[in-house]
């Protein structure tokens, strides 16, 4: 049995040294990996990447340097490794345990120069150790450690969707999702406000409600919390029940990892009249990924990523993101975003619906700026629909009645993002009495109904147009009008996406990157480095499997599709569920 080695093939080792050379990996480590002086390094960074590539393709995308060692020094052809710059050691338990040294040590190099926290893992720090390392540590080389581990995570993304990256930038409309999935860590959490750390130090504890952070650390604010329920349901679930933070089940100890998926937002049918894939819908595909502690810097972490994918030129479309990223500070997330090319789309907490700001006399009711006089019905319409005051029929055409009354565009945004715009009876939608010109153009139109001031009309009303600034209501602002057909086109075409890529890559058959077995080196960095070599593989898996499933030239394609359940037609859903079908 021990004779019967089997070998990869030559032409697969080709292929790995193909794949990492078209990355440009090797000239991007070189800068900044240095291995220091002294006797010669056994291994090249270049042998190490290839290794660790071959270990994916078989291994479902986790990489265990054990394997890495088996297939670089043993698991190759004598020309293979020759090629390669592999030295031989002796096929035994001490020729194993050298060789797994020299790509253990190579691994941690390229690790360290990468690493941007200031804590050591494997060992349980104390508390007051770390907050002096914490202290002592110098920002700007860690600010400069976390730029080289962003690169990283670039290049092996890049490569992984290098096969679609003309058909991206040819058919894709640049929409994005951004959302934060918990990973588990290879460490034992430790109590929060213990007398020592983790030895995964970077990692913390996830909470699966709220904001997701540690009850123990920052409390989560009531508004935080998911969906307000009625009185009646809230009676219900509290009934003999005490609610408390403290008493919250603790999900899992590791990280959030934030990922940016594209995905067409134009399309509604992904399948052909044959149930074959559209072949010019392409597949969801991670193009951005940053981990941080549960709920911590959903904002930085996200921008981060956008800003990095706008740099490597991938165009802008629609961005969805869920609560934790609208609800973020304006200047750290809504105005960036905005000022990158992104058109965000958002679904809003309970205590934010209805009217959120007003400027110059408009007001923005859900993300949309409308005349002043729009009828509070319209205005309130989905807190009606929450306090269960109206039907869902209702809330449905209370939200099409809206459209009526929004501020119509005058101009395109200008460079800064403002922009003119005009009532709507200015724009022939409505007709108003402060406006003459406006009235007599029939009756179905909406007759508007201005409150009469003491001051005057209000200066949208009175002068034909006005300028809206990006700041004014920046938190709320959203590109389409809420709750609309195309809204959710847009908005649960781009999160389905993202939620389905989770659920893709956490396949325990797969890459199953929310085990903590699949990556079992700690800290931040290698977890990282671990990740996207995961989320790389997922990526090829899933345009292989793409590929694999459509029908080209009127032929039959290899792969049947996998079933996909029937959605709910455009236009029934509603924030409380989805509209009775009718027969």
């Amino acid at each position: 049995m021990r004779a019967e080695r089997r070998l990869l093939s030559d032409d697969d080792v080709a292929a790995a040294a193909e794949e990492v050379d078209s990355s440009d990996l090797v000239p991007l480590l070189q800068e900044f990996v240095h291995l220091g002086k002294g006797r010669p390094r056994n291994l090249g960074l270049r042998t190490l990447l290839i290794g660790l590539h071959l270990c994916t393709q078989l291994n479902a995308g986790r990489i265990v340097l054990e394997r890495v060692t088996d297939i670089l020094f043993f698991s190759t052809s004598p020309q293979a490794r020759q090629d390669l710059g592999v030295p031989p050691y002796p096929d035994d338990d001490r020729g194993f345990e050298a060789s797994y040294a020299v790509v253990r040590r190579l691994f941690h190099a390229m690790r360290e120069a990468m690493d941007p926290s200031p804590l050591p893992a494997n060992k349980r720090l104390a508390r007051e150790e770390a907050q002096r390392l914490t202290a002592a540590a110098d920002p700007q080389t860690l600010a400069a450690r976390e730029h080289r581990l962003a690169l990283f995570t670039e290049f092996v993304l890049d490569a992984s969707v290098r096969p679609l990256k003309g058909l991206l930038a040819e058919l894709s409309d640049g929409s994005l999702a951004v959302d934060a999935t918990p990973i588990r860590t290879f460490s034992r959490g430790r109590k929060t406000n213990g007398p020592e750390l983790a030895t995964d130090p970077d990692a913390g504890w996830y909470v699966r409600d709220g904001d997701h952070r540690d009850p123990d650390t920052i409390p989560v604010a009531d508004a935080m919390r998911a969906r307000a329920k009625s009185d009646k349901q809230a009676k219900r679930s509290t009934k003999g029940k005490r609610q408390s933070l403290k008493k919250r089940a603790k999900y899992l100890f590791g990280f959030d990892a934030a990922l940016a998926v594209t995905r067409d937002a134009r399309h509604d049918q992904v399948l052909l009249n044959d149930n074959t894939p559209n072949p010019e819908v392409l597949p969801a595909l991670v193009l951005g990924v940053s981990l941080d502690k549960p709920g911590h810097r959903p904002a930085y972490n996200g921008l981060k990523i956008l800003s990095r994918l706008r740099e490597r030129g991938y165009k802008p479309g629609f961005l969805a993101g869920d609560l934790a990223y609208n609800n973020s500070d304006p200047d750290e997330w809504q105005l960036p975003v905005r000022a990158l090319g992104f058109k965000p789309v958002y679904d809003y907490r309970v205590d934010q619906l209805g009217k959120q700001a007003e400027t110059q006399g408009a007001i923005l009711v859900e993300g949309t700026w409308y005349c002043p006089s729009m009828p509070q019905p319209l205005i309130d319409a989905t807190k009606d629909l929450y306090d269960e005051r109206i039907d869902r029929e209702t809330w449905a055409r209370l939200i099409a009645a809206r459209k009526s009354y929004r501020l119509m565009p005058k101009e395109n945004e200008d460079a800064e993002g403002h922009q003119r715009v005009m009532c709507p009876a200015e724009a022939g939608k409505a007709q108003c009495p402060i406006k003459p010109r406006s009235m007599g153009r029939g009756i179905h139109l909406p007759l508007v109904d201005p409150e009469p001031s003491p001051a005057g009309p209000l200066k949208v009303c009175r002068q034909r147009s006005v300028t809206l600034a990006p700041a004014e209501g920046a938190k709320h602002w959203q590109a389409l009008e809420y709750g609309d057909a195309e809204w959710q086109k847009v908005y649960f075409r781009l999160r389905n996406s993202v939620e389905g890529y989770n659920g893709y890559a956490k396949n325990p058959l797969a890459e199953a990157i929310e085990a903590a077995g699949s990556r079992r080196i700690r800290g931040i960095a290698a977890q990282t480095i671990l990740l996207v070599f995961q989320l790389a593989h997922a990526n090829r898996r899933k345009i292989k499997n793409w590929v694999e499933t459509l029908a080209l030239n009127g032929g039959r394609p290899r792969r049947r599709t996998h079933h996909r359940r029937r959605t709910k037609p455009l236009g029934s859903w509603t924030p409380t569920g989805y509209l009775a079908q009718t027969s």
